[in-house]
């Protein structure tokens, strides 16, 4: 007989970081250039030459994208299904016949075994006729079902799904609760052991693709008791399976196509044969599928920066004022200049970051992540430049430019499309502390337990011994470097000289480790408190680790005398421009208002400026701020349906 389910948990802000600390890979087994560039050492030769996919995998790329182009001119209408508000069957069913839903399933399991730079190079096409069909696509394969059995499923469990995942079942993945975000120790479904069986109960918010899925990826809490060590645990989930009830699909600002709803599990069995690796791994299985599956986020971010330059050209030629095109005007010019720079930057991230991915040489959670977050910071503030250089046509809707006769250019919804992009697979806000932790391991591996108030005097003083060793090798490198020298990365220095961006990527990663070191010295144990802090740290391994993506991509493009010249322009251009924010961001490490906003915090929590408020109506409806997920059966109608 099974069990009650489990009660929500109730943890404290320590055992939630506890948590998240065990669900980390430990480890560091292979080289990682973000690592190094964190730790003031700046690995150019990770990174140079440009690693290049095999001629095989060009050959098969490329096939496919000369496909999966004619159908999204052919087949996919966006103007329809951002009207419509879903993706037509067809377009579906057209999509698993092209063997789209297997681009990065292996070709023994019916799968397309495209690389991850081809399968991106697919995602931004694709994303570019819709994004909601580019959402679809990514949800189903970079975080769904075959990317988790890729890397943690038995034989069996693949032989099992992943054809079905290559051709004709469509995946999403179960996380996120009414109530957990970003905090999973806090995660309340449950899975309860029962003879051969698991029984899950609980819901899942915010499921992508689920509302039309076949098969779930589904993260439950299994109690901890005899034969079962328990913890957050992955299972996949059969989406027809009886007690599973598809609430409500849910709409958005943006991405208007996308399935995505509300899950209800109500005594629903799953057979133990489907659970992913071994009980309490569920995190670390979900925190290592994103590693690469974020990428698919700059995918869509490079797709939209590539139709804004497009747009912006186009439109600024043909648009006059005083007496001449706008783009002639430098407040116009401006903005069309940091479109290009930037478009060039973040494809050459996300193209290096992908090939580093598909060569497993290098570990690469901190690329993926910097990949990840400055493509959607920087993606965001394309369109809205795009929104801000198109005027008042820029706010009004394609299909109502279209009325009055005009070109339907949709820019107003790729800004709201390209929103959620800061929100999805980790907020801004958390891959900060994500890639931040991951900045810092290096410290925390040889000086953590002096700062760990649970550690002993003995720990303590081990850790000091340990930590005088590291940082009598490490600071005095620290010092000086070949970014101090003017006839550094000479190979760089063509008709367009880069290599004085590198010479400053090598001096500021230094700087970096200098500072970080400082603000571990000076706050010690209250350094994971100081997040806007910390915050801008990784905003400035970011921005080095894209312009040194820029200039290797540019040397690329050079030496194989395909648009080099104008590749190092772009790529001149876009390191110019990060120099001046990463200069700003250094300035606000230690010249801030982080003490005030905490103040005023303090105030607004406490009601102090509640006087401020006054004067308004607040357009709110009724209801609770999170709504009610108390295990047991659904009073809601099934609104799963199913393609075929």
């Amino acid at each position: 007989m099974s069990a009650p389910p489990l009660k929500k948990p109730t943890v404290t802000e320590r055992e939630a970081r506890q948590v998240a600390e065990a669900a980390r890979e430990q480890d560091w087994r292979k080289p990682s250039f973000g690592k190094e560039l964190f730790l003031g050492r700046f690995r150019l030769d990770l990174i140079h030459p440009h690693p290049l996919p095999t001629d095989e995998a060009v050959r098969r790329g490329e096939q496919f994208l000369t496909k999966l182009r004619t159908f999204c001119e052919t087949q996919v209408d966006g103007a329809l299904i951002e009207r419509e508000a879903r993706i037509p069957d067809e377009v579906i069913n057209g999509l698993k016949e092209l063997g789209a839903l297997g681009m990065k399933i292996d070709p023994k399991y019916g799968g397309l075994g495209l690389t991850q730079v081809y399968y991106n190079k697919a995602l931004a096409l694709v994303g570019s006729a819709s994004p909601a069909v580019g959402v679809l696509l990514s949800a189903h394969q970079s975080i769904g079902v075959p990317q988790p059995l890729k890397l943690f499923g038995t034989p069996e469990q693949k032989q099992h799904f992943l054809p079905r995942c290559a051709r004709t079942d469509i995946s999403a993945f179960l996380l996120t609760e009414p109530d957990v975000g970003s905090d999973p120790a806090r995660l309340a479904t449950s899975a309860v052991p029962d003879g051969d069986d698991y029984v899950l109960d609980g819901v899942k918010l915010w499921t992508t693709n689920g509302v039309v899925a076949d098969l779930l990826v589904v993260m439950a809490r299994v109690p901890k008791s005899e034969g079962h060590r328990g913890g957050i645990t992955a299972f996949v989930v059969e989406a027809d399976s009886p007690g599973i009830t598809v609430e409500n699909r849910n709409a958005f600002m943006g991405l208007r196509g996308i399935e995505n709803g509300v899950t209800r599990f109500h005594q629903v069995r799953v057979p133990a044969a489907n659970r992913i690796g071994p009980e309490g791994v569920g995190l670390k299985i979900a925190l290592t599928t994103l590693n690469t599956g974020r990428l698919s986020l700059p995918a869509s971010c490079v797709a939209a920066g590539k139709w804004s330059l497009k747009i912006a050209r186009e439109w600024s030629a043909a648009r006059e004022q005083w007496g001449r095109p706008i783009a002639h005007h430098e407040a116009v010019g401006a903005k069309i200049s940091f479109i290009a720079a930037t478009t060039f930057a973040l494809e050459a991230v996300l193209d290096l970051s992908s090939q580093m991915a598909d060569e497993d040489r290098n570990d690469i959670r901190i690329e993926g992540a910097l990949a990840k977050l400055i493509a959607s910071e920087l993606g965001w503030r394309m369109a809205d430049e795009l929104v801000q250089i198109r005027g008042g046509r820029g706010f009004e809707t394609a299909a109502s430019l279209a009325a009055r006769g005009e070109k339907a250019v949709p820019a107003e919804q790729v800004l709201r499309d390209l929103r959620i992009n800061r929100i999805f697979e980790g907020s801004t806000e958390i891959m900060h502390l994500l890639i931040a932790r991951e900045a810092v391991d290096a410290h925390l591996s040889v000086a953590g337990d002096l700062i760990d108030p649970d550690k002993s005097l003995q720990d303590k003083a081990r850790a000091g011994a340990n930590a005088g060793v590291f940082y009598a090798k490490w600071l005095p490198k620290l010092v000086a470097g070949p970014g101090q020298l003017p006839s550094s990365y000479a190979e760089f220095k063509h008709e367009v000289d880069l290599s004085p961006h590198l010479r400053h990527v090598e001096r500021h990663s230094r700087k970096l480790a200098r500072s970080t070191f400082y603000a571990m010295s000076r706050w010690q144990g209250r350094m994971e408190t100081k997040q806007a802090f910390l915050g801008r740290i990784v905003d400035i391994g970011a921005e080095l680790f894209a312009m040194s993506a820029a200039c290797v991509r540019a040397e690329l493009l050079r030496s194989r005398g395909e648009n080099g010249r104008e590749a190092y322009q772009l790529a001149d251009a876009f390191c110019r421009q990060s120099r001046i924010r990463v200069d700003e961001l250094f300035s606000r490490l230690w010249s801030n208002t982080d003490d005030v906003d905490g103040k005023v915090v303090k105030g607004v929590m406490a009601g102090t400026y509640e006087w401020l408020e006054h004067g308004i109506v607040d357009p709110s409806g009724d209801g609770p701020w999170i709504a009610d997920t108390t295990p047991g059966p659904s009073e809601h109608a099934n609104v799963h349906r199913r393609i075929r």
